[in-house]
């Protein structure tokens, strides 16, 4: 039974060496992962990543929406010359969070919106983070059509919004936080979410599950990348599911999100 982790950030040093990691992750049997860079200065760090595991961890360089009034002068310039030279790469983290006050989101959007250009541009699949902003997302979003496919990570809007995001191209990824009792709304949403739309994810080291999910569990409530299987069984059970079909559905389409 294999397993695809479709967002993490193991370029974070809280989670510490990567191959003990990556040995830990094969051994729970998941197969392949996307990191995900926040900000220009974590590009590097996820390229080297992914060139050192290149059958195993797949890249994606983005401006995260807190980091949107950071971003350099030349930031478009780099991550269009990242995305030629990595062809498997895709575009994120990046979005709109209106649970920050800084920067505003009348400043993340113009970075959002050149983030989904490039990314329509070359034809790469985008993630998308988004809290409090799902109205202008949905807004942005449209704006920008046709997109190519789009992964709402930790997905936490409605079910009305998903069913407009929809036919826009959006995957809608579950994590840990949703098996949280206090979100049980995550989980009656994905219950009626198209099963060809709904991949899994962790947000190492962010996005702690439960502790029955904690197979792997680290020091300071970070959250191991490991823990999938554990986190997918338990959305298995929330739609009726066994976990052996959950993994064979979400590696199937996560392989059709991100074109593998």
């Amino acid at each position: 039974m294999h397993w695809i982790d479709c967002h993490n950030h193991l370029q974070e040093a809280s989670l510490g060496a990567a191959p003990p990691l990556l040995a830990a992750m094969a051994g729970a049997g998941v197969l392949r992962a996307v990191v995900n860079a926040t900000c220009e200065a974590e590009w590097a760090a996820v390229a080297a990543l992914a060139a050192a595991y290149p059958q195993t961890l797949v890249p994606a360089f983005g401006i995260h929406p807190w980091h949107a009034h950071e971003a350099g002068a030349q930031w478009q310039r780099r991550l269009r010359w990242l995305l030629e030279k990595l062809p498997q790469a895709g575009v994120g983290e990046c979005g709109l969070d209106r649970w920050v006050a800084v920067p505003a989101v009348a400043a993340q959007v113009p970075v959002l919106v050149a983030q989904l250009r490039i990314a329509r541009e070359l034809q790469r699949t985008v993630t998308i983070h988004c809290v409090r902003a799902w109205g202008r997302l949905l807004e942005t979003v449209a704006a920008e059509a046709p997109l190519p496919p789009f992964v709402l990570h930790s997905y936490s809007g409605s079910l009305e919004m998903a069913r407009r995001l929809l036919p826009l191209g959006a995957y809608f990824s579950f994590s840990g936080r949703g098996l949280q009792p206090r979100q049980a709304a995550v989980l009656e949403v994905f219950r009626q979410l198209p099963r060809a739309r709904i991949l899994l994810e962790t947000d190492a080291p962010e996005m702690l599950p439960p502790p029955p999910y904690l197979t792997h569990p680290l020091p300071g409530q970070r959250n191991h990348p490991a823990n999938l299987p554990a986190i997918g069984g338990g959305l298995a059970r929330a739609l009726g599911m066994s976990a052996e079909a959950l993994a064979e559905l979400t590696t199937s389409n996560a392989r059709a999100c991100f074109g593998w």
